[in-house]
């Protein structure tokens, strides 16, 4: 029989990386006062919103799954990679016959109180099951490369029958990041990356029209402001307008007039920016920045090669999706409807990273604990 590991209070109290904490809830907080202006107008002035409560259930929920995690040690988690995937395969096939279907797309359940997003917590499934693959498999050679681009494809192609583009890129990222860090040789790397560049004409044939269009008004939102451009148009004048110092917490107008749409999940990053300016839009950046930098000193300073690399998927989830969800408010990346981590408001992508994090926690204190 394997071993079980444990993790006392006593460990997560001494090895506890309390600098990833402390981010982890200046950033939060930093989200949910940025879903309160969002969620408010000037006719209901500061009154608290739905959207605000829920997420701060929700934030409450994930400290409570981040403490699980923790004490359930990352070793015992991993043990269940294999069957976690096959249910979330399980589940996203279940998901095209019965999902909920909103703006053209059908990627949640809807269970009432609560739509499930499966592709979010796939997302930290994704990151144990490659790690669990590579460090079995490293992808060195044909085989190892197939049996991660079996599994990466196997999930990667039912989101995308969704359609999903925006969460396939994420786990995309993800595949790539674990290949670097698992020591692919580089000239099996720009094979890929020319073969997949290749494959970018195929990839526009199999997109829905709305996604062309997305792609399109990238590249000019001005040949359809009113319709596909008008996202786009709006951001770009919410983050400018901030200035270097910003309007001010609750005085920005492009949400509270409902030129800015979905300002609480897609282009929360504009309202923050709007009223906190460039200084204050900075220093979220950098905040973001150290939360990567902390999950990467994780990665380096564990021995366990399977720790290592899920470490690194999961920092390459979230740095894709800050990437883009920043880049896309300033016009600089399509528009995708990815969440920015721990600012947009949404349950199914709260909870999950909390589990990312808690993960991360736990290979860190494992790896004190072992050192010290």
């Amino acid at each position: 029989m394997a071993e079980k590991y444990s993790t006392g209070w006593g460990d997560i109290r001494a090895y506890m990386d309390w600098s990833m904490v402390v981010v982890t809830l200046v950033l939060l907080c930093c989200g949910i006062a940025a879903i309160y202006s969002a969620s408010s107008s000037f006719a209901n002035g500061a009154a608290v919103s739905s959207f605000v409560l829920r997420q701060m259930a929700w934030g409450t929920m994930g400290a409570v799954l981040y403490i699980l995690v923790l004490k359930a040690d990352y070793r015992n988690v991993m043990r269940f990679a294999w069957p976690l995937f096959a249910a979330i395969i399980a589940i996203f096939i279940l998901l095209l016959v019965a999902g909920h279907t909103a703006k053209g797309s059908q990627r949640w359940f809807n269970l009432g109180f609560f739509r499930f997003q499966p592709s979010e917590l796939g997302k930290v499934i994704f990151a144990l099951t490659l790690a669990k693959l590579c460090s079995a498999l490293p992808p060195h050679n044909i085989k190892g490369i197939g049996a991660a681009l079996l599994a990466a494809a196997s999930v990667i192609s039912l989101i995308m029958l969704q359609p999903d583009l925006g969460s396939a890129l994420v786990y995309a990222a993800m595949l790539a990041a674990v290949f670097v860090a698992a020591g692919t040789p580089a000239k099996i790397l720009a094979a890929m990356a020319a073969a997949g560049a290749a494959m970018l004409p195929l990839g526009w044939l199999i997109l829905k029209p709305y996604q062309r269009m997305r792609l399109l008004v990238f590249l000019d939102p001005m040949i359809d402001p009113q319709g596909a451009g008008y996202n786009v148009i709006q951001s770009r004048i919410a983050v400018g307008s901030g200035g270097l110092f910003g309007k001010g917490f609750m005085r920005g107008t492009q949400g509270k007039l409902h030129f800015l749409p979905e300002p609480h999940t897609d282009f929360i990053f504009s309202v923050f920016s709007e009223e906190f300016g460039f200084i204050g839009a900075t220093i979220v950046i950098l905040l973001f920045a150290v939360l990567l930098w902390r999950i990467l000193s994780v990665s380096l300073y564990t021995r366990d090669l399977r720790a290592k690399l899920m470490c690194v998927a999961i920092a390459a989830w979230l740095w894709f999706q800050i990437m883009e969800s920043v880049a896309m408010s300033m016009g600089l990346a399509p528009v995708t409807g990815l969440p920015l981590p721990l600012f947009s408001y949404g349950g199914s992508s709260l909870l999950v990273i909390a589990i990312g994090l808690g993960l991360v926690q736990s290979v860190n204190i494992v790896a004190r604990k072992e050192r010290f």
